[in-house]
């Protein structure tokens, strides 16, 4: 039972920082309608990042540079090159980002090599004790600092100006054009929100228990990217239960691996994809999707 608890407590500390990266999923879908498969490069480069600098302006300083500098390349891949295949079927645009994610994951890995950087955190390999539980210093950050922004960013989609304007683009983007919403403004503005929520979920996903920064981080965030699906890619709600649910997941089927042991290991990479279907297969549109209504 007690490891039990500790795997539920860690899974949903994990859940929550996929919640940021699947939020990014999830307000770029709702903006531009796209499938943005780059998101995975640039997590690596606000990992990268602050891993690089760290040594030298500080933990927070870095931590600084890598945000903005994620949030201003996803605004700019948006501006120079998703802008200019508007309109263009969708499949079209979601190779384009397959495309840009291959081009920045290269560059990237070339630079890293075959290195483990440290991120330069605070929390180390700190161990929090709750009892008999103990959970990573770092998990316990990643839950506070992600509940604290997805309720910032809960609260500035509901009430600030760009919040309604993305929400009136999301619902019919010709009528918000029509009533003066600049549809450009608003999505690159998304873009702008999603890469800084990528760099910041790019940090508890270099911290310990993991070993730091190398080569494949940004294939790990691609993680996320069930929990957008389960959740429903138009849900902002369902994209954090979404995260909670495979954050779960992921820590359960990792921390049981030698129970089941049959079904041959890694069996926590595979499992987020194993209950994505499942959900899929009974709701096609996520669990807080909308659901289209065809008329045949």
């Amino acid at each position: 039972m007690t490891q039990f608890i500790e795997l539920l407590i860690n899974g949903l500390s994990l859940g929550f920082t996929y919640a940021l990266l699947a939020l990014g999923f999830v307000i770029i879908f709702k903006s531009t309608r796209v499938i943005n498969f780059a998101h995975g490069s640039v997590v690596l480069l606000g990992a990268y990042l602050i891993a690089t600098t760290a040594d030298d302006i500080g933990f927070g300083l870095a931590v600084l540079v890598g945000v903005l500098s994620s949030a201003l390349l996803a605004a700019l891949l948006y501006l120079v090159v998703l802008r200019r295949v508007k309109g263009r079927a969708a499949d079209t645009v979601t190779i384009a980002t397959i495309g840009v994610d291959i081009l920045l994951a290269t560059e990237l890995a070339r630079r890293i090599g075959q290195q483990v950087l440290d991120i330069g955190d605070p929390w180390r390999d700190d161990i929090i004790r709750f009892g008999t539980f103990g959970v990573p210093e770092a998990r316990v950050a990643a839950a506070i600092i992600a509940l604290v922004l997805l309720g910032a960013f809960m609260a500035a989609f509901k009430l600030s100006r760009w919040g309604v304007a993305m929400r009136a683009a999301a619902e019919d983007g010709e009528a918000a054009a029509l009533m003066g919403i600049r549809l450009s403004r608003v999505a690159a503005g998304a873009w702008f929100v999603a890469g800084a929520l990528a760099a910041v979920g790019a940090i508890f996903l270099t911290t310990f228990p993991t070993p730091g920064v190398d080569r494949t981080a940004g294939l790990v965030a691609i993680s996320a990217f069930p929990a957008a699906i389960l959740g429903g890619l138009d849900s902002v709600v369902g994209a954090v239960v979404g995260a909670l649910i495979i954050g779960v997941v992921v820590t359960m089927a990792s921390g049981y691996q030698d129970e089941f042991t049959f079904l041959g290991r890694g069996l926590g990479q595979v499992a987020p994809y194993v209950v994505m279907v499942l959900v899929l297969l009974i709701r096609p549109a996520g669990l807080f999707g909308t659901k289209e209504l065809t008329r045949v």
